[in-house]
């Protein structure tokens, strides 16, 4: 699909032998984040059977903007464009105003032509005609990393960074890339308590064959028994820990606070210079978590366009109209939540 829109600039659809150029591009731009990268096209697909639509601006024969998006279609949620499914950042990234509007206008466009229910660009350009922003509701967590890890310690508030040097007492072991289901299981169970569908386990297992070394499986162990592990994401000089669980094991031997630790401190041997702790919903327990880590919240304004909904959409634990159905979920034995799960969580993306 070719789309003319200017003398100079098309619109076009990724195919994978574009994939490389498209890359290039989201690891030169600095607006443009891991859930902007083109191997999202094939995981998603093949995990949740979403169908894509990657376009990307082309002037000269040169890239000039992206835009992943993803048909999001579910029975109990409805179906909607999301840029970018199952990722906290994402919506389109140009080299100027006028290529990123038309990514605004096309997004719009194709809403209508599949006769979706909403558009959503996690991430925002600021006004515009037709659109709504939704705000309030999330905030990002980002901090500098640097070299010295003693540094990188006591940046840590005395509370925390005392927690963080008990931990180091008691006995842990780091499994890097082993065990990817026992990963998922421990992420898995973790989800179940917080009373949400968790997603199929192929996710876990296309991600790391799409992103080899830039994703990466930690498990921590204690006595060779897996108590918390975490799903992280590098890029360019980025290390981003994004699907994380335990068991209950996990606070007895403080193994989530040492976990963050040893992501830190590799992270920063590794390069890194920003440790992204993630979104997290103002208000929770995560959310206070991270701030006892010295992280400040940045707020997430994310643009919607509604085309057949009139409002826009509130699909989270926290939706108190959904507060029987997490706790029911809880309750829930982790076998069955583990394979029903799956056919829920395909549309919460």
């Amino acid at each position: 699909m070719t789309l003319a829109l200017s003398d100079t600039v098309t619109l076009k659809l990724l195919d994978d032998s574009g994939a490389p150029a498209w890359d290039a591009y989201v690891l030169a731009h600095p607006a443009a984040t891991f859930f902007h990268r083109a191997p999202w096209r094939r995981v998603i697909e093949r995990s949740f059977g979403h169908r894509p639509y990657f376009l990307y601006a082309e002037q000269g024969g040169r890239i000039r903007g992206v835009l992943p998006l993803f048909h999001v279609s579910s029975l109990l949620f409805g179906s909607a464009l999301v840029s970018t499914a199952y990722g906290v950042y994402g919506g389109p990234v140009a080299d100027s105003p006028d290529v990123l509007e038309l990514f605004y206008e096309r997004a719009a466009a194709l809403a209508k032509e599949l006769g979706v229910d909403h558009v959503e660009f996690r991430s925002s350009a600021g006004e515009r005609p037709g659109w709504k922003r939704k705000e309030g509701i999330y905030a990002t967590f980002r901090r500098e990393i640097g070299p010295d890890n003693e540094k990188n310690l006591t940046a840590i508030p005395r509370k925390q960074r005392a927690v963080v040097r008990q931990s180091l007492d008691k006995g842990l072991d780091t499994q890097i890339d082993g065990d990817i289901d026992l990963n998922y299981d421990m992420y898995a169970l973790s989800v179940r308590n917080h009373g949400t569908p968790v997603f199929t386990r192929r996710f876990f297992h296309e991600l790391k064959a799409a992103f080899g070394p830039d994703c990466e499986i930690l498990n921590i162990l204690k006595d060779g028994e897996g108590v918390a592990g975490c799903l992280t994401f590098y890029h360019r000089d980025e290390i981003l820990p994004y699907y994380a669980g335990g068991t209950p094991r996990a606070r007895e031997f403080g193994a989530h606070d040492f976990m963050y630790w040893d992501l830190i401190r590799r992270g920063a041997e590794r390069g890194c210079r920003v440790f992204d702790f993630g979104r997290s919903k103002a208000g929770t327990g995560p959310y206070n978590f991270k701030k006892n880590w010295g992280f400040a919240p940045t707020p997430l304004v994310y643009d919607f366009f509604l085309n057949k909904s009139a409002d826009i959409p509130d699909v989270n634990p926290l939706n108190p109209k959904y507060r029987i159905f997490v706790s029911t979920w809880q309750k829930l034995p982790v076998f069955v939540a583990n394979q029903v799960g799956p056919f829920i969580a395909r549309g919460l993306a």
